[in-house]
């Protein structure tokens, strides 16, 4: 029996990687967990329909010796090596994998980039182990990734088809289905029908199963029945009622009062669980990102005069917009994860379309650990981000920024990972 690689990776990406990536990427566990789930057989695919391509089977090999297995968050975060081995598998394909894993999972796109670049690297990193403790060269690798056509059939879970990942012709090597194989035509013996004559006084009953003209009754009875069978087919077809479910969580937007912690933390708007992105228009220039999301509603704040209709100060400062994508390394300050940029050069674009706009920047912890040292971490997180800022040439836009530590979070210490992480974020609110 062949080799499951996906045995491999298992120990990689246990509840503790799950934990963790969910509370990096602020999406739910449940979402990056189906996430993964989704990107294992596609990247095992992948790597197995190029087995015999040199690019592939080097990043293999020199897997072991990148060290990507000893900490694959600060590994494959922004990791050349990983990206130019994607490209190499999918080619133009990878945006729509990227978007395709997004939509499956209810997480955002940029999340699911990361994810993409996390589960390639234990993957790689795994085969690159195994093939190191093993002695295998590159036919070993190949032999060894070749095998894994005829398994991952089986891995694509179910609401993920090919079709919604968008990934064309490079997916005929995983074989999960025949559409190559030549379609022979199914032939139907006419049923043989044993005839029981009984006999009475000396009489025959007719055969039943023969017509007044001696023929079969099968002949004319058999497509009637499959015609009626098919009609009711169709018939339930056509008055089934297609159901869309919309699953929605609550999006909080935190509402602080800088003069009184006693203020309503919580203005709760809905969004779709799916974060899927597309152009926001910003006075005729085009913004990625989501309906509702954060730039989505600062765009439509002052394209309504709201910023400029505002008195003074106290009539902004109960509006937080939370950063649907700026996310921080964990314990990190000053490390943003893959994929955060894109939404603080969004927010650029804004100030610059907007000039007489101003913000404030607020980080915010879980309940959890030192409060000293949570508002620390806040205060220096909000900082970094103002930096950043001012050296994209907004600096004079942003005049403050700050750290509110747990002071604000609802969500109790003794929760899971993933229902804290609603705590954990990265806010901005326009100021005078």
């Amino acid at each position: 029996m062949s080799l499951n690689i996906i045995d491999l990776i298992k120990g990689q990406l246990g509840s503790a990687f799950v934990s963790q990536a969910a509370s990096q990427l602020g999406e739910s566990e449940a979402g990056v967990s189906k996430a993964i789930s989704g990107l294992l057989p596609v990247i095992v695919g992948g790597l197995a329909n190029n087995s015999d391509k040199p690019s592939v089977l080097d990043s293999i090999s020199n897997a072991s010796s990148q060290g990507i297995l000893g900490n694959l968050f600060d590994s494959t975060s922004n990791n050349s090596f990983i990206s130019g081995l994607l490209t190499s598998i999918f080619g133009d394909k990878l945006n729509g994998i990227v978007n395709a894993i997004a939509t499956y999972a209810g997480i955002s796109n940029n999340s699911s980039a990361s994810l993409l670049n996390l589960v390639t690297g234990a993957t790689v990193g795994s085969v690159g182990q195994y093939a190191a403790d093993h002695n295998l060269d590159k036919t070993g690798i190949s032999s060894l990734l070749n095998d894994q056509k005829g398994i991952v059939s089986t891995l694509l879970p179910a609401g993920l088809s090919l079709a919604s990942l968008n990934v064309g012709d490079w997916a005929k090597g995983y074989k999960f289905d025949n559409d190559q194989d030549e379609i022979k035509p199914v032939t139907h013996e006419e049923p043989k029908v044993e005839v029981t004559r009984s006999v009475t006084d000396g009489g025959t009953f007719p055969d039943r199963a023969t017509s007044s003209e001696g023929g079969s009754i099968w002949k004319w009875l058999l497509p009637i029945l499959l015609l009626i069978a098919a009609s009711y087919f169709l018939w339930k077809q056509c008055n089934k009622k297609e159901t869309t479910t919309t699953t929605t969580v609550t999006n909080d937007s935190l509402n602080v009062s800088e003069d009184s912690s006693s203020m309503p933390m919580d203005s709760n708007t809905t969004a779709s669980i799916t974060k899927v992105d597309e152009d926001i228009d910003l006075n005729g220039a085009a913004l990625k990102g989501y309906k509702g999301g954060m730039e989505d509603q600062m765009i439509t704040f002052l394209k309504t005069d709201g910023y400029k209709n505002a008195a003074n100060d106290d009539a902004l400062k109960t509006k937080w917009y939370d950063f649907d994508h700026v996310n921080f390394k964990i314990g990190s300050a000053n490390t943003l994860e893959a994929g955060s940029e894109g939404q603080l050069q969004n927010l650029v674009a804004i100030l610059k379309a907007f000039p007489d706009s101003k913000i404030k920047i607020g980080g915010y912890t879980d309940k959890t650990g030192d409060e000293a040292k949570n508002k620390k971490l806040s205060a220096d997180r909000a900082n970094f981000i103002k930096d950043w800022l001012g050296k994209q040439g907004v600096g004079a836009q942003v005049i403050a920024a700050d750290g509110y530590g747990s002071e604000f979070a609802k969500v109790d210490a003794s929760a899971s990972n993933g229902e804290r992480a609603v705590d954990r974020k990265m806010s901005v609110r326009f100021a005078k």
